[in-house]
């Protein structure tokens, strides 16, 4: 039997070691526009790194996946933080696992509200885009360059995340 993981509520601060979470709640804001816009400014570090690294912004459009979610397999990527943002008012599964000497530790589960995008750390270990419910398209801000930047871990035995 698959050990369980129960996905929580995603805030800044659970998720402050693995990156950061995209969203207005809270963030340092200001006019702009002649004051008929409000900025939400700096609410993630794009890091890239390697030769000919530069940021680079993609959409993706992705299927639902059914819960339990039978988690096989997480990735990183060396040279780049990976940011994605949701286009689609609609919850998505966000997992991390901490890093012991190169390895994934046991993962952790967070359920991403309306409104809320994450950041992936340069080098933090995550799973895949993971929306629930309905297709769901995303910006994807990440790292185009020179040299391998992902790198994947199969567990031995899958993990059930589940949502309650």
């Amino acid at each position: 039997m698959a050990e369980r993981i129960i996905a929580r509520p995603l805030t800044a601060a659970a998720f402050a070691p693995y990156g950061d979470v995209i969203e207005k709640d809270g963030a340092h804001h200001f006019p702009i526009n002649n004051g008929k816009c409000m900025r939400y400014h700096d609410l993630a570090k794009v890091e890239t790194s390697g030769p000919g690294a530069h940021p680079i912004v993609s959409i993706a459009s992705s299927e639902p996946y059914e819960l339990p979610l039978s988690l096989t397999m997480v990735e990183r990527h060396p040279f780049g933080s990976q940011a994605f943002i949701p286009l689609t008012d609609r919850p998505y599964l966000v997992v991390v696992c901490p890093d012991e000497n190169g390895t994934p530790r046991r993962p952790e589960a967070f359920l991403a509200a309306n409104g809320q995008g994450v950041n992936y750390r340069q080098n933090t270990w995550h799973g895949v885009l993971t929306p629930l419910e309905a297709q769901s398209d995303f910006i994807i801000v990440d790292r185009a360059g020179e040299g391998e930047n992902l790198e994947e871990f199969f567990f031995d035995a899958p993990y059930s995340v589940v949502v309650e």
